[in-house]
């Protein structure tokens, strides 16, 4: 049997129009759609058909080339330039534009702001074909790492040390340039040794001015390449990163809102990331998940006070242990007395208040009463302390009671059950299918635009499985 063989002299190889080299159902079709529906006036990007001089590329275009490379994992301004002259996916998508990397760097680069509300255009777009209904809304965190290393990272300590070792160096160098001078020999050894001293009062000026940057700010560390980053401990160690948010709804699993927080956890995103997503929407949600991550009384009390359902476990809830028998739990409160009964039936009153934690402090009063305990445990099962038992309670207590019920209630597990399948899907698409390992812009606005890029490929891709190819480009296009 013969072999099937090519041939690269036959004279067309092509069809002779653009068009003709893309199916109507290939997913391209849709990017190009989905650009085309966008309001660029609401995005900042102001599209001038009359301008003079030599005219720049078309932003759609670019638009359009951003979203479907980053919607395969291309995201580095040479490999898309290099897609647009053999892609054929990309050069239909350009309509035969072939942009040099500068020019598609600059694009993103100047166009943050517009590339931040990408994903809220999207959402309302979702809104609008009716794939969002925003009735109940789940909220997860995941650690992207940042373009800079960690090595990179000074703390005021790490300053003051490196300070002290240059200084040290320069006036090692300063002395064997005397030596040298005297001798008055061996000219290639000065030279290495004025360009090492350059070079060591490059880096002391350096490291001077980040530890400036330090005593000014609330920072206790500083990263000198990408200053916004923070250093955040992952499954593969630490590293400079930012932590990404997104909020999803339930009905299809669509993201309504991203953002990245430059904090190594999420227990103040909550309340934040539900108030943008009802921005977006343009409506209030009935209810709103997370998991222990975000389980912060202070900044879940907010949405809760607005009558939304939150089902976030407590940290205890999220362990699943049950309480020993001497734990604050199997203590009674009276709040009427305000004081707390321990299971032996003594009492436990106010003492003080601990400002910065939000606690109000009770205690045995005599440490006599806890060490002479004669239950079946012992008093020392209970506490050690020579003081006695104390027991601390949040001036929002009776909320995280509420919030610790509501994720308790049968609604509440149903609810919870749901959320790891529609909102940890957008994160593992992003990382692995999108091959996102980090982010490649620098600063929060960098990496807030590449946010919302991502999240608006993940919604285009759902967009594709839910309505299909030819569904889509209809949708988009009424």
């Amino acid at each position: 049997m013969p072999y099937r063989k090519g041939e690269r002299r036959q004279s067309i190889l092509f069809p002779q129009s653009i068009d003709e080299y893309i199916k109507e159902d290939d997913p391209v079709r849709v990017y190009d759609a989905f650009v085309e529906a966008l309001d660029f006036d609401e995005l900042g990007i102001v599209i001038d058909e009359h301008q003079v001089g030599n005219p720049p590329y078309y932003p759609k275009s670019l638009m359009k080339l951003l979203l479907y490379g980053y919607s395969y994992g291309e995201r580095a301004s040479r490999k898309l330039e290099r897609a647009t002259h053999h892609n054929l996916s990309f050069i239909w998508l350009m309509e035969g534009l072939k942009p040099d990397h500068k020019t598609i760097s600059k694009f993103r680069r100047d166009n943050k702001t517009a590339l931040k509300k990408v994903m809220k255009e999207c959402a309302r777009l979702c809104i609008k074909l009716k794939l969002i209904e925003g009735n109940t809304l789940f909220v997860d965190g995941s650690k992207i790492r940042a373009n800079a290393s960690i090595k990179n990272t000074w703390t005021e300590e790490r300053c003051h040390k490196y300070l002290e070792k240059i200084d040290r160096r320069i006036d090692e160098i300063l002395q064997e340039c005397e030596e040298q001078d005297e001798l008055e020999k061996d000219m290639d050894s000065m030279v290495q040794m004025e360009k090492e001293l350059t070079d060591k009062q490059a880096l002391k000026e350096k490291i001077t001015g980040v530890l400036a940057e330090i005593k000014a700010g609330e920072k206790k560390a500083l990263n000198s390449v990408d200053p916004d980053c923070v250093r955040i401990k992952g499954r593969q160690g630490s590293h400079a990163g930012y932590n990404g948010q997104i909020v999803v709804d339930e009905q299809h699993g669509l993201i309504v809102n991203s953002d990245v927080a430059a904090e190594n956890n999420d227990l103040n995103q909550f309340s934040s990331q539900i108030s943008q997503a009802q921005e977006v929407m343009g409506k209030k949600c009935e209810t709103a998940c997370a998991d222990a991550g975000f389980a912060n009384t202070e900044d879940l009390k907010e949405p809760d006070a607005a009558g939304i359902t939150v089902i976030v476990p407590s940290q205890k809830q999220a362990g699943k242990q049950e309480p020993s028998e001497f734990a604050k739990e199997r203590f009674k409160y009276d709040k009427e007395k305000d004081e707390y009964i321990c299971p032996e039936g003594q009492i436990l009153r106010f003492s003080h208040l601990i400002k910065s934690k939000h606690q109000r402090m009770y205690g045995i009063g005599k440490g006599e009463i806890c060490q002479s305990c004669q239950s079946r445990l012992g008093g020392r099962k209970c506490t050690q302390s020579k003081n006695g038992r104390w027991v601390s309670r949040l001036e929002n207590e009776e909320i995280k009671e509420k919030l610790e019920r509501q994720y308790a209630s049968l609604k509440g597990q149903e609810i919870y059950k749901l959320r790891q399948t529609k909102v940890e899907l957008p994160f593992g698409h992003i990382k692995r299918n999108l091959k996102v390992g980090g982010f490649l812009l620098r600063g929060k606005e960098g990496v807030k635009a590449e946010m919302s890029l991502l999240s608006s490929c993940f919604n285009i891709a759902r967009m594709i499985t839910i309505l299909g190819v030819i569904g889509a480009i209809a949708q988009l296009k009424t």
